[in-house]
């Protein structure tokens, strides 16, 4: 018998030992490599949903080649694929298909939080804020942008900023960073909604994330760091993205109900489009770097789902040889568009087995949906 087949039945067994014994106590079994699958009992309290805009296999690879240190991408057990077609076309866009993540639903290219008839549809962050969940987006983009604001606007077109932001002061969002500035304070219609939002009670920050100092945990905030999208990578933006990560899981996880938060790596798409592999690589190695820290979260937390997938591929990237060289990679691009390929989706914590396999990317909102109602006593 293969070695590895015959110390798996035995690790196996192992384990089915122990869970007839102590149903309370969490056991693993033992894979391929160093990750593992809980089968603990526990239940998500929080779920972690980090969107690679434009990430395809070939982005996360990259990931692997161009890293200096090993790709966080390895740790997790758990790995899908989900299907991006929208509503009205084979390839998706980043509304459509952010959409189908907030509130589970095929809808026209450019659609935000709305259905094919322009009807609007609940999203998840309205739902789960009912029942008490904390929410908190982030991003590389203007937070006005599709991914993000799929998450809490109703509206028929993405390119509609000033309303964007608009219903972003009205929403259940308890904490938000990015850029987009001039979309709240320079406005047509003349309004200040950086003080709309205090009078909601935000604290709003446009100039940095707090390094010294704890912000106050008992107010929402926001951040609004750039005046439109975040500065590259390759110019300078540093650790934002990792540093907003962990100020957001420690703001929202004060929350005994539970949290959900968003992050988008939004710029790997950027890259993509430009068909500069440079940009797209740097984007791809801060977002990988950002999947580190929900990780080491989670892996203490306990209760944390962790989910990272993408709403596309773009650029129809690929890591081919170089002049018929096999030891040299050149990445190479077929498109300055999306692609129809399916994308990845990685999980790892409570639940991460119910995202192996193939499906529709609605599948995933219907799993977070039920996952934070199916835990919630209210």
């Amino acid at each position: 018998m293969n070695l590895f087949l015959k110390n798996y039945k035995i690790v196996l067994l192992i384990s089915t030992f122990f869970m007839s014994c102590n149903t309370q106590q969490e056991v693993t079994v033992s894979k391929t490599t160093s990750n593992e699958v809980s089968t603990s009992s526990k239940k998500v309290k929080n779920i972690i949903l980090l969107i690679g805009d434009g990430m395809g296999l070939s982005q996360v690879s990259a990931s692997q080649f161009y890293n200096k240190k090993t790709s966080n991408f390895e740790r997790f057990p758990v790995i899908g694929l989900s299907k991006t077609s929208s509503a009205s076309e084979l390839i998706t866009d980043s509304a459509a298909g952010a959409t189908a993540f907030a509130s589970g639903i095929k809808t026209y290219n450019g659609a935000l939080g709305v259905n094919t008839d322009t009807l609007a549809v609940k999203t998840i962050v309205e739902e789960i804020s009912k029942i008490g969940i904390s929410t908190g987006i982030i991003s590389t983009s203007s937070i006005v942008h599709a991914t993000p604001a799929a998450f809490y606007t109703h509206t028929k077109k993405r390119s509609m900023y000033e309303d964007i932001a608009t219903q972003l002061v009205n929403s259940d969002i308890d904490f938000f960073a990015g850029g987009g500035i001039k979309y709240f304070n320079d406005r047509k219609d003349k309004r200040d909604l950086i003080l709309e939002l205090e009078q909601k009670g935000f604290s709003v920050n446009t100039q940095s994330l707090p390094m010294n100092t704890k912000p106050v945990f008992n107010k929402k905030q926001g951040y609004l760091l750039a005046s439109n999208g975040m500065p590259k990578m390759l110019d300078g933006r540093g650790e934002f993205l990792t540093n907003a990560t962990k100020l957001a899981l420690e703001s929202l996880s004060s929350n005994e109900e539970g949290f959900f938060l968003m992050i988008e790596g939004s710029q790997i798409d950027w890259g993509g489009h430009d068909n500069d592999a440079e940009y797209l690589i740097s984007e791809l190695i801060d977002f990988d770097n950002t999947i580190g820290i929900a990780l080491d979260f989670a892996e203490l937390d306990g209760e944390t789902l962790v989910i990272v997938t993408a709403d596309h591929e773009t650029g129809g990237f690929t890591l081919a040889q170089d002049n018929g060289d096999y030891n040299k990679i050149k990445p190479v691009f077929s498109t300055g568009g999306h692609s129809a390929t399916m994308v990845p989706v990685f999980a790892k914590g409570p639940n991460a087995i119910d995202f192996g396999g193939i499906y529709e990317n609605t599948s995933i909102y219907n799993k977070m949906k039920s996952f934070f109602f199916e835990n919630n006593n209210n």
